[in-house]
């Protein structure tokens, strides 16, 4: 199974793109992990590494895709 991981910071922007990632991929395909950067900061750096410049934003077959615009990274730390 291919991993997803939804990377947000709580958010409205970041909670309502949740909500539409995870009605939109196929559970049986994605073994989908959702982490709030604001309650883990211990994840930021991991974020960064995988090419995550913002929040909300989606790390799907390793390619990150930035959905809409609620905080960049750097604010987050």
């Amino acid at each position: 199974m291919n991993k997803a991981i939804f990377y947000h910071a709580g958010c409205p922007v970041c909670v309502s793109a949740e909500q539409q990632v995870l009605e939109a991929l196929d559970k049986n395909r994605y073994d989908i992990e959702i982490v709030h950067l604001g309650e883990d900061s211990s994840r930021i750096s991991e974020a960064e590494k995988v090419g995550i410049k913002s929040v909300p934003a989606l790390l799907l077959d390793g390619a990150a895709f930035h959905i809409n615009f609620g905080a960049a990274i750097s604010d987050l730390k």
